[in-house]
């Protein structure tokens, strides 16, 4: 049994990535300044050079590191441990971050706020005559 770490392919990391955010060969192409050919074979390539994967890290917006260590089921673990589908969607019922009812009493405490500044400032207007 052999205890050796299989090497990453870091042009299939860069194709995963690339489609994860929805963006084609032909568009990370032109951000880098080369043909979708050339993405194609970067792509396809086990090991790609810094001063490309630098550039690629760039337009798609992860670090050179993400692309490395990327692991697709790290993603799913994210995805399975943050989104928990419980019918919310067909249901309504969302699961908010923060109290609505907060929310309703922050908005009615700015109003309240706002008319006792217009006061304030309506009887500097009078008692200035």
């Amino acid at each position: 049994m052999s205890t050796a770490v299989k090497p990453k392919h870091i042009g299939r990391n860069i194709s995963r990535i690339r489609e994860l955010k929805g963006m084609k060969q032909e568009a990370l192409a032109m951000a880098i300044g080369v043909t979708q050919q050339t993405v194609s074979n970067i792509e396809a390539s086990e090991n790609v050079d810094d001063e490309k994967l630098n550039q690629i890290a760039n337009v798609l917006g992860v670090s050179v590191e993400a692309i490395k260590n990327f692991s697709e089921e790290a993603v799913f673990n994210i995805i399975g441990n943050t989104f928990q589908d419980h019918g919310a969607i067909t249901t309504g019922n969302y699961g908010c971050n923060f109290n609505p009812l907060d929310k309703v009493v922050e908005l009615y405490e700015r109003l309240v706020q706002a008319e006792k500044d217009k006061v304030e400032y309506l009887e500097k207007l009078l008692n200035g005559k």
